[in-house]
């Protein structure tokens, strides 16, 4: 059993506990398949896309359409793009992905956490700029439960004093 400390100076004699050194710190290794591909699942709100990135000229595809066509307004195309400006890498990969369920903002935001997966599994380096950019953090805010007695989920029905 341990001893018990009776003074300061036992105390600083002590060994300090082991912190978290840089060895200690996961290694993160480049996740690539055979075709040079790294793949990686983005989701938000009901939306999940499966996103493949390898070295290329920038072209964007989802579900087989350009990224112009699939998402016509420019916010959207904007918050796709945002992982690959924060790590510098606009114009040097292109995105293949394919997404399902929510809406086209849904989408675009489950895209986005898809790139920046995809990033760090081909580029473990970029983790920091990305984490720091708050790319990496599934945005877990979902659409709230229709509760029994309401309306919808908070919304009462309509009173009628008569």
């Amino acid at each position: 059993m341990a001893e018990t400390i009776q003074s300061l100076d036992q105390l600083s004699q002590l060994k300090p506990a082991a912190s978290a050194s840089a060895s200690d710190r996961p290694t993160y290794i480049k996740k690539v398949d055979k075709l040079g591909r790294a793949y990686a699942t983005g989701k938000r709100k009901d939306a999940v896309a499966r996103v493949w990135i390898r070295p290329g000229p920038g072209k964007v595809m989802v579900n087989s359409r350009e990224v112009e066509i699939y998402f016509a307004r420019p916010v959207l195309r904007m918050m796709i793009q945002q992982p690959l400006v924060a790590a510098g890498r606009s114009g040097q990969y292109d995105v293949i992905c394919t997404v399902a369920g929510g809406g086209l903002s849904g989408q675009a935001g489950a895209v986005r956490h898809g790139i920046s997966k995809a990033l760090t599994n081909f580029e473990p380096d970029l983790r920091g700029a990305l984490k720091k950019g708050g790319f990496l953090t599934r945005d877990s805010r979902t659409v709230e439960r229709k509760k029994y007695g309401k309306a919808k989920a908070r919304r009462s029905f309509q009173f009628s004093k008569r």
